[in-house]
């Protein structure tokens, strides 16, 4: 069972965004409006991620339930089997700590780039001898999100 449910994890998501854009596309030719061809495409992706969700809850949960049961252990192996799972839960948190500071650092050099590049580009074509000092804020700009890449290494390998 697990096995048919992790073979599902694979093929329903490439499918699923497959019949999407097809439908996309399709309404878009038919002259609908692109507004609510997007609105039908975003609540497909939506549906998407919680069936995923609940697919990988359910191959999990199966695993779980297939695993044979373990004979009475010493209070020293239980011990350490709880060492381990809660060193498994603390990396789970620094990778999900480590994707936000990604995440976020690389939304705000976007706005950060998205409003000093145009800037950039207005005072260098008014006055050509700004060129160096413009391009310097728009680096400050994409340094967040460089800096948020570095912070993010340094929790995934530490």
């Amino acid at each position: 069972m697990s096995t048919f449910l992790y073979a599902m994890l694979a093929i329903v998501p490439i499918v699923v965004l497959l019949a999407s854009f097809y439908s996309l596309f399709h309404k878009r030719a038919q002259g609908v409006p692109m507004k609510k061809a997007m609105v039908s495409h975003i609540a497909t992706l939506l549906v998407l991620v919680v069936l995923m969700s609940a697919l990988a809850f359910g191959a999990s949960a199966v695993n779980d339930a297939q695993q044979p049961s373990q004979p009475a252990q010493t209070q020293q192996a239980v011990n350490a089997d709880a060492n381990a799972a809660q060193a498994d839960n603390s990396k789970g948190l620094t990778m999900i700590a480590a994707g936000l500071a990604v995440g976020l650092a690389g939304i705000g050099g976007g706005i950060a780039v998205g409003s000093g590049a145009p800037a950039a580009i207005a005072a260098t074509s008014e006055d050509p001898k700004s060129f160096a000092k413009s391009m310097l804020f728009v680096a400050l700009g994409e340094a967040i999100a460089i800096y948020g890449l570095v912070i993010a290494l340094l929790m995934l390998f530490s």
